[in-house]
């Protein structure tokens, strides 16, 4: 979302995007992930629905039910490497600015960024760019193919088997793909033909 905002506000010495796992648009990232929350167990669904209307997402029940889609679109690795384990123990530890920007989870967008939308904008970049998701990711297909329509000629690429941390679940061919782009990018810098763009 940065990496768009930079690009559409003219940044200098932006040679290239890599849009990986991200929304142009978070009322289409919310239409997504309640579509995803759906599918969840019905007692599931329950204890989020019950827990959100009291004001009470703080509540180890809501946490624990929260991780019912964490694990389906977020991160599929079970058990989760210690990377992700202490990035969500730095967040539970100091939520502020998670609350601020997006609110108690992934799907229940109370935040300053529950209506950002670049979504009419996205044909002003003429950067190369590449788009990554993943078949099972919170950003789901939907919401990456929305960036491959807007942004003139993008590599869109949707990962089987990965959710929303595509470089934890598939950490070679996530690597192999930014490889490929980052040498495309560069024989373009030097005027060569690139390859893959």
């Amino acid at each position: 979302m940065l990496a768009l905002k930079a690009a559409l506000e003219g940044a200098e010495g932006i040679a290239g995007l890599i849009l990986s796992n991200a929304p142009a648009s978070m009322p289409l990232w919310t239409a997504e992930t309640t579509r995803l929350r759906s599918e969840l167990p019905v007692e599931v669904q329950a204890v989020l629905a019950v827990h959100e209307e009291r004001g009470s997402t703080d509540s180890p029940a809501y946490q624990d039910a929260l991780m019912a889609f964490y694990r389906r679109h977020v991160c599929r690795i079970d058990p989760w490497p210690d990377c992700l384990l202490r990035s969500f123990q730095a967040m539970e530890a100091d939520p502020r600015v998670y609350h601020a920007m997006c609110g108690p989870s992934e799907f229940h967008i109370t935040g300053s960024l529950r209506s950002w939308d670049v979504s009419d904008r996205l044909g002003e970049i003429h950067q190369p760019t590449l788009v990554i998701g993943g078949r099972y990711d919170e950003a789901t297909p939907a919401v990456t193919e929305a960036l491959h329509r807007g942004i003139p000629n993008p590599r869109w690429v949707v990962m089987d088997d990965c959710s929303h941390l595509c470089h934890l679940e598939q950490p070679q061919p996530y690597l192999e793909l930014l490889r490929s782009f980052l040498a495309d990018l560069e024989a373009r810098s030097a005027g060569q033909q690139p390859a893959g763009l």
